[in-house]
């Protein structure tokens, strides 16, 4: 019987380091994190989200600095700390787990100005070109249920998905901890 590797991370403001040059696995065969320098990588720089969601999954400890020490986090700890330092991180985090949960390739999406990319079950990133069902499927955004949004804000992030060809997925979190997706397109008359 073998037993799955425990990864050990170091957070650093707003990133989850793995200073292990076998981590580079997590994102070749999970999709976890990004193999950093992109020539020859040494390490994996995870995103708070990714990082939290392994922390509870069991499957990564994550130490801080404090006066000169390592101090090991829990899932709680790490969870404070992602509160502090992301806006809005627990309606992320709930629909990050959930989406993982499903069998969903789950990366940021800031650079589409979204929270998430979401690829299609059972992909694999690579680096380098993609075939066509290796790319972005979805946009997804998490917003509370509370939160107030404008129609222009939306209608940017659907004309966005679709200029790369994706669905733009709203996700809403509720009170309970639970989450609806609501899938936005655009129609042209």
């Amino acid at each position: 019987m073998t037993t799955e590797k425990i990864w050990e991370g170091e957070l650093l403001e707003e990133r989850v380091i793995i200073w292990d040059k076998d981590s580079i696995n997590l994102y070749d065969e999970s999709g976890y994190g990004k193999p950093l320098p992109e020539e020859e990588p040494n390490r994996v720089e995870m995103d708070l989200v990714e990082a939290t969601y392994l922390v509870e999954k069991g499957k990564l400890k994550v130490t801080t600095k404090e006066d000169g020490k390592n101090k090991k986090l829990s899932f709680e700890d790490l969870m404070k700390i992602s509160s502090e330092r992301v806006n809005e991180f627990h309606p992320q985090y709930i629909v990050y787990r959930d989406l993982r949960e499903r069998g969903y390739l789950v990366k940021t999406g800031y650079k589409f100005g979204a929270h998430f990319r979401l690829y299609e079950r059972g992909v694999k990133l690579k680096r380098g070109p993609k075939a066509a069902h290796e790319h972005t499927k979805a946009i997804v955004h998490a917003v509370p249920e509370e939160s107030a949004f404008s129609l222009p804000e939306m209608s940017r992030a659907t004309r966005l998905a679709h200029n790369i060809r994706a669905t733009m997925w709203w996700a809403v979190v509720d009170k309970e901890g639970g989450c609806t997706f609501y899938q936005i397109t655009r129609i042209s008359p």
